[in-house]
């Protein structure tokens, strides 16, 4: 708390920004940390731009470009939707944000002590910012999988994408990155770049303990969801267990290795069995405001299912889910095995709220995830390939066949989480870099996780030999040793 204290006692305002205030990952946390930083009274605000849909498009095309999901977008177009980005960045900044005591305006007009930008969508803020203060602090996160091998190879359009962003954010003063190097194209200097993981609220709707019939009520209204949607599954989650996968419609999800690998897992291991005594599939999530991937994606997803596994149509529940948190909750909570084998991703919260949950996970070594997973301990981590479904089928059995390695598996799960990937977690990092740039003193990250650099200058660096005792959990660190221990494995 004393970080919170410096930036009280000195009435230090932050700003947050990025493009949509529901739906992603990233209005997730800015909610939780706005609730935090009211509760204990630091002077934390959040804007995000007045809506305009056409711009959405474009903004999951950027998305889709720089993650490696589509090719195909031309360099004159990505042109084209970097101008009308710009445009709409400038129209709320001059409308919204450099108004009377706007967050925008330089201090000396009663603008924030520090910007923080949180969206590679609205890079142009960051310029915009350092323009009416320009020795006024401000952060750039990049809060998605870039693909570096693509922004750095001036023949692919996501260079032209990544080069327009980096163009507008170059003169940030610390660029945050998801803790993975490869996310990291080159031309951002090394000592700018820190890293800090996505993180999700212990006490929210997503993840706060619901009792027995609290759960049960939640359930009974993702029943409700799909009866009124006319749909012919029957989640009969009384009497049978579940697989759950939670995540956004979204290309990158893996969702036809979901199928696949549930398909293997009930053709292949469970052929012979009752089918009361096999698990059904729950494919649900929310959807972003700022998705048009998502219904497209969907409808793809069900036909997939009515072509090629017609015989399991009526054990694979997909819905896309309302937004009530407590239904995300209590179908994460009440599931048997968790999956998540998405074949693009940042950090992936859902990963660390299945562990919350005690939930074995099974997931690709993709982004953040592989830092979050024990193999063998919490969950399996599996490539993203043509033999994943296959792979999967053969873990997922073992962890319906097998109640020891289940119950040793969920134990680990909910004794092994991070407060790195937690509210408070997030704060710290958030307080440290704030505190120390607002006072004047230089942040050099050299591609060093913020969070360790907040404990150390707070005196309480990690201890590996206490870390069991106290519950200090640490989360791994070094991504190309875990990808080296477990091919050689």
């Amino acid at each position: 708390m004393n970080l919170a204290a410096s930036l009280k006692k000195r009435n230090t305002k932050i700003a947050f920004f990025n493009s949509t205030p529901q739906g992603g990952g990233v209005a997730l946390m800015r909610h939780a940390l706005v609730r935090f930083c009211r509760a204990i009274e630091v002077d934390c605000k959040w804007y995000v731009p007045r809506p305009k849909p056409e711009v959405f498009k474009i903004t999951k095309t950027n998305h889709n470009v720089l993650q490696g999901v589509d090719r195909r977008w031309t360099s004159e177009l990505s042109q084209e939707s970097a101008r009308i980005l710009d445009e709409w960045c400038e129209q709320n900044a001059e409308r919204y944000w450099l108004s009377k005591k706007g967050p925008l305006l330089a201090r000396s007009e009663g603008g924030a002590d520090i910007i923080i930008v949180d969206d590679p969508q609205m890079p142009k803020l960051v310029e915009i910012a350092k323009q009416n203060d320009p020795d006024r602090p401000v952060i750039f996160r990049s809060h998605i999988q870039v693909r570096a091998d693509l922004t750095d190879n001036p023949a692919e359009v996501a260079s032209v994408a990544w080069n327009w962003v980096w163009n507008h954010v170059k003169n940030c003063d610390v660029f945050v990155s998801h803790p993975v190097p490869d996310f990291v194209p080159q031309n951002v200097p090394s000592q700018k770049v820190g890293y800090m993981p996505a993180t999700t609220d212990w006490l929210d709707g997503l993840n706060k303990t619901l009792e027995g019939w609290d759960r049960e009520f939640y359930l009974d209204e993702f029943e409700l969801e799909i009866r009124a949607r006319a749909h012919k599954f029957t989640f009969d989650y009384g009497n049978r267990k579940y697989i759950v996968q939670i995540a956004r419609f979204d290309p990158a999800k893996g969702i036809p290795h979901v199928l696949a690998a549930y398909a293997e897992l009930r053709r292949k291991y469970m052929a012979d069995w009752d089918r009361s005594k096999t698990p059904q599939l729950v494919i649900a999530g929310h959807g972003a405001i700022d998705d048009p991937d998502a219904v497209p994606v969907y409808n793809q997803v069900m036909a997939d299912i009515r072509t090629n596994y017609k015989e399991l149509e009526e054990d694979i529940i997909v819905m896309r889910v309302g937004p009530i948190d407590q239904i995300l909750n209590a179908l994460m909570a009440n599931a048997h095995v968790a999956l998540q084998l998405s074949s693009r991703e940042g950090f992936e919260v859902k990963v660390s709220e299945a562990l919350h949950h005690g939930k074995p996970i099974i997931a690709t070594k993709r982004g953040g995830i592989p830092l979050q997973v024990d193999h063998g301990k919490n969950g399996y981590l599996v490539e993203s390939d043509d033999d994943t479904p296959a792979v999967v089928g053969k873990y997922l059995f073992d962890l319906f066949a097998d109640d020891k390695l289940y119950e040793r598996m969920e134990e680990y799960a909910k004794t092994n989480v991070s407060d790195e990937v937690s509210t408070v977690g997030n704060a710290l990092c958030w307080f440290y870099l704030a505190d120390m740039l607002t006072q004047g003193r230089p942040v050099v990250p050299h591609k060093r996780w913020i969070n360790d650099m907040a404990r150390e200058e707070a005196g309480v660096p990690y201890n590996m030999n206490l870390q069991q005792d106290c519950g200090d959990v640490k989360l791994k660190r070094d991504l190309h040793a875990i990808h080296a221990t477990h091919t050689n494995a």
